[in-house]
Protein backbone atom coordinates (compact mmCIF):
# COMPACT_ATOMS: atom_id res chain seq x y z
CA UNK A 1 0.00 0.00 0.00
CA UNK A 2 2.97 2.50 1.16
CA UNK A 3 4.37 1.89 -2.19
CA UNK A 4 1.35 2.63 -4.32
CA UNK A 5 0.63 5.63 -2.25
CA UNK A 6 4.19 6.91 -3.00
CA UNK A 7 3.62 6.34 -6.59
CA UNK A 8 0.67 8.32 -6.65
CA UNK A 9 2.43 10.99 -4.24
CA UNK A 10 5.20 11.07 -7.04
CA UNK A 11 2.93 11.57 -9.35
CA UNK A 12 0.61 14.10 -7.75
CA UNK A 13 4.06 16.27 -7.11
CA UNK A 14 4.97 16.13 -10.68
CA UNK A 15 1.34 17.37 -11.89
CA UNK A 16 2.20 19.90 -9.38
CA UNK A 17 4.53 21.24 -11.99
CA UNK A 18 1.61 21.79 -14.14
CA UNK A 19 -0.76 23.24 -12.10
CA UNK A 20 -0.39 26.93 -14.02
CA UNK A 21 -0.98 25.37 -17.74
CA UNK A 22 -4.02 22.74 -16.31
CA UNK A 23 -5.41 26.28 -14.56
CA UNK A 24 -5.29 28.26 -17.67
CA UNK A 25 -6.23 25.28 -20.18
CA UNK A 26 -9.26 25.21 -17.57
CA UNK A 27 -10.40 28.63 -18.11
CA UNK A 28 -9.90 28.42 -21.78
CA UNK A 29 -12.45 25.01 -21.66
CA UNK A 30 -15.74 25.20 -20.82
CA UNK A 31 -17.29 22.28 -18.06
CA UNK A 32 -14.11 22.32 -16.73
CA UNK A 33 -13.75 21.76 -12.67
CA UNK A 34 -10.33 22.36 -10.38
CA UNK A 35 -10.29 19.17 -8.04
CA UNK A 36 -7.29 18.33 -5.84
CA UNK A 37 -5.50 21.28 -7.24
CA UNK A 38 -5.74 19.89 -10.87
CA UNK A 39 -8.23 20.17 -13.86
CA UNK A 40 -11.07 17.81 -14.16
CA UNK A 41 -11.30 17.85 -18.44
CA UNK A 42 -14.93 16.96 -19.25
CA UNK A 43 -13.35 15.53 -22.25
CA UNK A 44 -11.46 12.44 -20.09
CA UNK A 45 -13.08 9.89 -18.93
CA UNK A 46 -13.44 8.91 -14.61
CA UNK A 47 -9.75 7.20 -14.13
CA UNK A 48 -7.77 9.57 -16.37
CA UNK A 49 -9.30 12.48 -14.19
CA UNK A 50 -9.14 10.87 -10.48
CA UNK A 51 -5.71 10.20 -11.12
CA UNK A 52 -4.62 13.78 -11.17
CA UNK A 53 -6.53 15.04 -8.10
CA UNK A 54 -4.09 15.37 -5.62
CA UNK A 55 -7.16 15.02 -3.05
CA UNK A 56 -7.82 11.28 -4.01
CA UNK A 57 -4.64 9.47 -4.37
CA UNK A 58 -5.90 6.47 -1.58
CA UNK A 59 -9.48 6.71 -3.72
CA UNK A 60 -7.31 5.95 -7.14
CA UNK A 61 -5.14 3.25 -5.26
CA UNK A 62 -8.20 1.28 -4.12
CA UNK A 63 -9.73 1.61 -7.54
CA UNK A 64 -6.54 -0.38 -8.41
CA UNK A 65 -6.49 -2.65 -6.23
CA UNK A 66 -10.19 -3.33 -6.68
CA UNK A 67 -9.36 -4.01 -10.36
CA UNK A 68 -12.13 -1.50 -10.86
CA UNK A 69 -9.83 0.72 -13.39
CA UNK A 70 -11.30 -0.72 -16.40
CA UNK A 71 -14.74 -0.41 -15.62
CA UNK A 72 -14.23 3.17 -14.36
CA UNK A 73 -13.17 3.69 -17.86
CA UNK A 74 -15.76 2.42 -19.42
CA UNK A 75 -18.52 3.93 -21.54
CA UNK A 76 -20.63 4.76 -18.30
CA UNK A 77 -22.27 6.62 -17.66
CA UNK A 78 -21.70 6.56 -14.32
CA UNK A 79 -21.99 8.76 -11.31
CA UNK A 80 -19.59 8.44 -8.56
CA UNK A 81 -19.19 9.84 -5.38
CA UNK A 82 -15.38 10.32 -4.72
CA UNK A 83 -13.92 10.11 -1.10
CA UNK A 84 -11.04 12.48 -0.48
CA UNK A 85 -7.85 11.30 1.26
CA UNK A 86 -9.04 12.73 4.31
CA UNK A 87 -12.41 10.78 4.01
CA UNK A 88 -10.22 8.02 4.12
CA UNK A 89 -7.91 8.75 6.64
CA UNK A 90 -11.34 9.64 9.35
CA UNK A 91 -11.82 5.75 8.72
CA UNK A 92 -10.56 3.83 11.58
CA UNK A 93 -6.54 3.22 11.78
CA UNK A 94 -5.48 0.35 9.45
CA UNK A 95 -8.83 -0.32 7.52
CA UNK A 96 -7.62 1.12 4.34
CA UNK A 97 -4.21 -0.83 4.73
CA UNK A 98 -6.28 -3.57 5.19
CA UNK A 99 -8.74 -3.35 2.17
CA UNK A 100 -6.51 -3.02 0.04
CA UNK A 101 -5.07 -6.18 0.55
CA UNK A 102 -5.31 -9.03 -2.34
CA UNK A 103 -7.87 -11.26 0.34
CA UNK A 104 -9.81 -8.03 0.95
CA UNK A 105 -10.42 -7.71 -2.32
CA UNK A 106 -13.94 -8.64 -2.56
CA UNK A 107 -15.18 -6.16 0.22
CA UNK A 108 -12.85 -3.67 -1.06
CA UNK A 109 -14.98 -3.60 -4.33
CA UNK A 110 -18.10 -3.87 -2.47
CA UNK A 111 -17.34 -0.27 -0.79
CA UNK A 112 -16.28 1.39 -4.16
CA UNK A 113 -18.99 0.11 -6.31
CA UNK A 114 -21.55 1.69 -3.32
CA UNK A 115 -20.01 4.93 -4.21
CA UNK A 116 -21.24 4.51 -8.02
CA UNK A 117 -24.62 4.81 -9.06
CA UNK A 118 -25.52 4.19 -12.82
CA UNK A 119 -26.44 7.18 -15.23
CA UNK A 120 -25.70 10.34 -15.30
CA UNK A 121 -26.67 11.90 -11.54
CA UNK A 122 -26.26 15.35 -11.98
CA UNK A 123 -26.61 18.20 -9.08
CA UNK A 124 -30.07 19.36 -10.55
CA UNK A 125 -30.97 15.35 -11.00
CA UNK A 126 -29.96 14.72 -7.56
CA UNK A 127 -32.12 17.32 -5.97
CA UNK A 128 -34.78 16.87 -8.24
CA UNK A 129 -35.27 13.25 -7.03
CA UNK A 130 -35.04 14.61 -3.68
CA UNK A 131 -38.14 16.84 -4.27
CA UNK A 132 -39.75 14.38 -5.73
CA UNK A 133 -39.29 12.10 -2.87
CA UNK A 134 -40.59 14.63 -0.58
CA UNK A 135 -37.26 15.16 0.89
CA UNK A 136 -35.45 12.06 0.18
CA UNK A 137 -34.23 10.51 -3.29
CA UNK A 138 -33.08 6.98 -2.67
CA UNK A 139 -29.96 5.88 -5.32
CA UNK A 140 -29.39 2.56 -6.24
CA UNK A 141 -25.86 1.66 -6.13
CA UNK A 142 -23.74 -0.52 -8.67
CA UNK A 143 -23.32 -2.62 -5.41
CA UNK A 144 -26.95 -3.42 -4.88
CA UNK A 145 -27.12 -1.36 -2.52
CA UNK A 146 -28.97 2.20 -1.09
CA UNK A 147 -27.91 5.74 -0.77
CA UNK A 148 -30.35 8.17 0.58
CA UNK A 149 -30.12 11.37 -0.54
CA UNK A 150 -31.48 14.55 1.27
CA UNK A 151 -30.84 18.21 1.54
CA UNK A 152 -28.99 19.86 4.34
CA UNK A 153 -29.98 23.57 3.55
CA UNK A 154 -31.29 24.93 0.37
CA UNK A 155 -28.53 24.31 -2.07
CA UNK A 156 -26.34 21.52 0.13
CA UNK A 157 -27.17 17.33 -0.45
CA UNK A 158 -26.13 15.04 1.79
CA UNK A 159 -25.86 10.90 1.51
CA UNK A 160 -26.75 8.76 3.81
CA UNK A 161 -25.74 4.87 3.48
CA UNK A 162 -27.15 1.69 4.79
CA UNK A 163 -25.44 2.02 8.32
CA UNK A 164 -26.45 5.85 8.99
CA UNK A 165 -23.23 7.93 8.41
CA UNK A 166 -23.88 11.13 6.80
CA UNK A 167 -21.52 12.41 3.71
CA UNK A 168 -21.49 15.88 2.49
CA UNK A 169 -21.72 16.61 -1.19
CA UNK A 170 -18.79 19.66 -1.51
CA UNK A 171 -17.89 19.48 -4.96
CA UNK A 172 -20.87 19.02 -7.46
CA UNK A 173 -21.11 18.13 -11.21
CA UNK A 174 -17.25 17.24 -11.87
CA UNK A 175 -18.21 15.97 -15.72
CA UNK A 176 -16.39 13.40 -17.18
CA UNK A 177 -16.97 11.61 -20.74
CA UNK A 178 -18.31 8.98 -19.19
CA UNK A 179 -20.65 10.38 -16.49
CA UNK A 180 -19.98 13.04 -13.60
CA UNK A 181 -18.13 13.18 -10.21
CA UNK A 182 -19.18 14.42 -6.54
CA UNK A 183 -16.66 14.80 -4.36
CA UNK A 184 -18.00 13.78 -0.77
CA UNK A 185 -16.00 14.00 2.47
CA UNK A 186 -16.70 10.83 3.98
CA UNK A 187 -16.42 6.73 3.02
CA UNK A 188 -20.28 5.60 2.58
CA UNK A 189 -20.45 1.95 4.22
CA UNK A 190 -22.86 -0.86 2.37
Amino acid sequence: MKKTLLSFAVMAFMGAASVSSAQAQAKMTPGTVSVGGQAMYPNKNIVENAVNSADHTTLVAAVKAAGLVETLQGKGPFTVFAPTNAAFSALPAGTVETLVKPESKATLTKILTYHVVAGNMTADKIMAAIKAGKGTASLKTVSGGTLKAMMNGPKNVVLVDEKGNVSTISTYDVTQSNGVIHVIDKVLMP
